[in-house]
């Protein structure tokens, strides 16, 4: 794992813009005795019923890692207590057509219950090689 500092953050950010990634999101994976935390896509939902880790789009005047506790708190009801490293990024196509980086960082909570959904229908703390049906960029950054 990577040490988080804003300069860390500020070059991923440089270097995506670089890429010419236009949309960019970032997400949790909150690791709990051995599970990982998933949520699902609302049936109606740009890529509904898949199931994927807490995360959502990083606001204009805000960096990823303001977004990435705003969106675990927005999206769970859980808040980041520590940003413990960078495990990577993925490029996806957006509902729009454009293409987005998902930033993912390894982060503990406070607590880790009660999980309370907003965007999502239902959510499950997986075992790693028991993963619901999941991205398959999800399905590598969770067993890696």
């Amino acid at each position: 794992m990577t040490v988080i500092s804003p300069e860390f953050v500020a070059g991923l950010a440089a270097d995506a813009e670089a890429a010419g990634i236009s949309g960019f999101v970032a997400a949790a994976v909150i690791n709990h005795e051995g599970r990982v935390l998933l949520v699902r896509r609302n049936p109606d939902d740009y890529m509904g019923g898949l199931w994927e880790i807490p995360s959502g789009a990083v606001e204009a005047g805000e960096t990823i890692l303001d977004a990435l506790h705003r969106e675990t708190t927005e999206e769970t009801g859980l808040t980041v207590d520590q940003v413990a490293g960078y495990v990577g990024h993925f490029d996806y196509q957006n509902s729009r057509g454009g293409t987005t980086r998902q930033f993912n960082f390894a982060v503990t909570v406070e607590k880790t219950e009660p999980v309370v959904l907003i965007e999502h229908d239902v959510h499950q703390w997986a075992l790693p090689d028991e993963l619901p049906e999941v991205s398959d960029a999800v399905r590598e950054l969770i067993t890696r």
